[in-house]
């Protein structure tokens, strides 16, 4: 039974604002919007809010939980999986704060003492959720490869990959599936196996490390803004779609 805008915020417990926002930047569009202007979500549309609110949890960024939701290669059972790990992590730093916390009055009271160390358990500031799975996914040999891989490159080569991006950099708004871009991406892939071996599922994990890495994102997307998701979702096309 389709819901109405108030009736979604009352039951979620966020406000309408929000919800008209996510509608604005095309993250959450109702199903149905009425000749009067009411907003009417489905069953499907709260399965979708739901998603967003658990990466939300997790302090994903509103442009990137758009991304990863719009993405072809988007798994919902598989994010699930990963949110609850991502979950699991939080609610054991969660742990180890409070038990510093607690150590922490007991030190101020004089109960005890705290080293240096202690006072600092359970504080993460480098953590990158989305680059850890993909080395877990993966291996790090694809993504310690593909780190240092442009190292090596001489002019030519250089220049070649350079041109590769610039085309890709053209084509960017157009369908990751489309012809054109499939084509493009092969030229990456050929290229890619030029200076080394790339299965399939290497390249598609390496195209998932162009957005979960931001050292990735932000060269590739010096080429063009959205460069990186584009690849992303073009190569995971091309290796869902090709046999070896």
């Amino acid at each position: 039974m389709a819901m109405k805008v108030k009736e979604v915020a009352d039951l979620v417990g966020i406000s309408v604002r929000t919800l008209h926002h996510y509608d604005e930047i095309g993250l959450l569009t109702p199903e149905e919007t009425t000749e009067a202007g009411y907003r009417l979500y489905s069953d499907q549309n709260l399965e979708t809010l739901q998603q967003i609110l658990f990466f939300r949890e997790l302090g994903f960024p509103l442009k990137k939980i758009k991304e990863i939701l719009s993405s072809p290669t988007f798994d919902q059972e598989e994010a699930f999986r990963l949110h609850r790990k991502m979950l699991l992590d939080k609610r054991k730093q969660l742990d180890q704060l409070i038990m510093t916390l607690d150590k922490t009055i007991q030190h101020s009271k004089g109960e005890i003492h705290m080293s240096n160390q202690e006072k600092f358990e359970g504080f993460d500031f480098s953590h990158n959720p989305y680059e850890q799975e993909a080395r877990e996914r993966w291996g790090d040999e694809a993504v310690d490869k593909a780190n240092t891989k442009a190292a090596g490159f001489g002019p030519d080569k250089q220049e070649q990959f350079n041109e590769i991006y610039r085309n890709l950099a053209a084509i960017r708004h157009t369908s990751p599936d489309s012809e054109e871009a499939q084509a493009g991406i092969q030229v990456w892939y050929a290229f890619l196996n030029e200076m080394g071996e790339y299965s399939l599922e290497a390249f598609k994990g390496l195209g998932q490390m162009y957005v979960c890495d931001a050292r990735f994102t932000k060269n590739i997307d010096k080429f063009g803004e959205g460069l990186a998701v584009f690849m992303r979702d073009a190569m995971a096309f091309y290796a869902d779609n090709h046999n070896e």
